[in-house]
């Protein structure tokens, strides 16, 4: 079963799902596949966002809890960045590099 270490950092993570993914069978599920998956975690999320705002949600519908669901996209995120070989933690901090050069406006 793996672990991750105390304090992990981004690639942490991500080298704690490529681990996951094996021991659970998900190793050979495409980025397609994780993309789709991804996007079903993120109505999930919704969900949970709407229930916690006092939305109408249907009361028969297992709703999730925000952080449960957060975690959820997060996973298939680092899952679909490990298969094409993306460090998150650099991807990150050159893309603020990128928007610090923007300018930022409020829509009127």
């Amino acid at each position: 079963m793996p672990t991750l270490k105390s304090q992990p950092t981004l690639a942490d993570f991500q080298e704690y799902v490529t681990e996951l993914e094996a021991e659970r069978g998900f190793s050979e599920q495409t980025v397609k596949d994780k993309c789709l998956l991804l996007g079903e975690e993120v109505g999930e999320l919704f969900n949970a966002v709407r229930k916690v705002e006092g939305l109408a949600i249907d009361h028969q519908s297992e709703i999730g809890d925000v952080n449960d669901e957060l975690a959820d996209v997060f996973i298939y995120l680092c899952a679909i960045a490990n298969r094409y070989n993306v460090d998150l933690e650099k991807a990150f901090l050159a893309k603020e590099a990128k928007n610090k050069q923007r300018t930022w406006t409020k829509s009127r």
